[in-house]
């Protein structure tokens, strides 16, 4: 299975476990981690989740690139809209969750990252939302999240540039809570899980849902947005010659001043 689900001492860890692809999301692993917050979500044997990565390079390299480069508008508000259903379905989970970032956590791993209440890090962890650099704009949640913990500039600087953000930066800038060595990081999230599984869970969970309340009504709008924006780049010249360039291992050539058409201002289903 590309998602294992373990459940134990009422924590249940999701792991990403394609690593030969560096846990990069693809359609069926996408499907299948969607599943396991589904079903997670109506168990209430688990008081705690945690997210990490198989492998000892990658929490996730984000979305694959190869499945993405010749998705169409239609395709990509698919694509968007299972990536937002993660991202969502893990924000909106009733039970705490703690993100171990193991590794690699680009573009839509950043994003399940940011959907975590709690970050935790090893210190060989690189964050980075590199989707400009593949024409198109982040798509799983980055865009509302990411200002939120870091503040308006610079999410701004790290979604325009795509600049990748080591451990000790992302500590300091608010991106994660701690930062552990490599080795030590999962055991310090399963002890951080079991601290919060001993305590009450319907005080957990009650307290989880006041927080959202300061930011539900606003995220969903801005998210909708986000999704529209992602959907409309599909099918532009920025988004062939950026993915076909990942592809090919090459630096991409970015036309300059590319006319936005009807339709990329009106992505279909809008």
């Amino acid at each position: 299975m590309a998602v294992d689900v373990e459940i134990a001492s009422a924590v249940a860890i999701l792991t990403l476990n394609r690593p030969e692809a560096l846990n990069a999301f693809n359609t069926a692993q996408m499907e299948r981690l969607l599943a396991a917050l589904r079903e997670i979500r109506g168990n209430d044997v688990v008081r705690c989740v945690v997210v990490s990565g198989a492998g000892d390079r990658s929490f996730a390299a984000g979305a694959d690139i190869k499945e993405m480069a010749g998705m169409s508008q239609y395709e990509g508000l698919a694509f968007g809209r299972l990536g937002h259903a993660i991202t969502k379905g893990l924000a909106d989970l009733p039970q705490p969750t703690i993100a171990a970032v193991n590794g690699f956590a680009f573009g839509g791993g950043c994003e399940l990252a940011l959907a975590a209440d709690i970050r935790l890090a090893a210190d060989t962890a690189l964050f980075a939302q590199p989707e400009v650099s593949l024409g198109i704009p982040p798509g799983w949640g980055a865009t509302q999240r990411l200002p939120r913990l870091t503040g308006p500039g610079l999410a701004a600087e790290l979604i325009f540039t795509g600049r990748r953000v080591d451990a000790a930066e992302a500590l300091r800038i608010g991106l994660v809570n701690a930062v552990y060595p490599a080795a030590e990081l999962q055991e310090a999230a399963l002890a951080m899980a079991g601290t919060i599984a001993a305590a009450s869970p319907r005080a957990n969970r009650a307290a989880k849902q006041a927080m959202a309340t300061a930011f539900g009504s606003s995220v969903a709008a801005g998210l909708d947005s986000e999704l529209a924006m992602f959907a409309a780049s599909f099918g532009t010249a920025d988004q062939r010659e950026g993915m076909r360039a990942f592809v090919e291992k090459r630096k991409p050539s970015f036309a300059r001043g590319e006319p936005l058409t009807g339709q990329d201002r009106t992505p279909p289903g809008r």
